[in-house]
């Protein structure tokens, strides 16, 4: 019997909560080639332009993650509350490993002008499959990808303005 499991992130960052959701989750797939290479080769909406409820964005990987590609769907989005869900649809374990995964983001201001990031992500596991390892690698690497945007705008002040 498959079993649904979750684990949860939060992320604090010195970045103005729009100015990262931007960066961070919308723009994500044009960003990511070129502040991770070492981990995406390439990124690119296959559908709706990535930006709007439904649009598909394909992640390319090299050979530092598991799997060659991924790709999700936008399914709830709301750019004032920097807020959004998605769905992983293709890839990245889906069918070998995982049979649904989604992920919820939230970005919520803080007092002293900065961020906190908080992850959500829940899947359902294929019959026989344990992942153990695997939840702390995608915990870093979300936390790497909010700290890749970060340096990224604090490097660059007049981006996502």
């Amino acid at each position: 019997m498959a079993s649904t499991n979750s684990w949860t992130v939060e992320i604090e960052t010195t970045v103005a909560a729009p100015r990262l959701f931007k960066a961070g989750v919308m723009d994500w797939h044009t960003l990511a080639p070129k502040l991770a290479s070492h981990i995406i080769t390439s990124a690119h909406p296959i559908e709706g332009g990535g930006g709007g409820v439904g649009s598909v964005r394909q992640f390319n990987f090299t050979s530092a993650m598991p799997f060659s590609f991924k790709k999700e769907r936008l399914d709830f989005l709301d750019a004032d509350k920097c807020e959004c869900k998605s769905t992983l649809i293709e890839g990245g374990g889906i069918g070998t490993k995982i049979e649904t995964a989604t992920s919820h983001i939230k970005i919520e201001p803080t007092a002293n002008g900065g961020s906190v990031v908080k992850v959500d992500s829940t899947f359902k596991l294929m019959p026989g499959v344990e992942m153990k390892d695997e939840i702390t690698k995608a915990k870093d690497s979300v936390t790497n990808i909010f700290k890749a945007a970060e340096a990224y705008l604090v490097a660059n002040p007049e981006a996502y303005n």
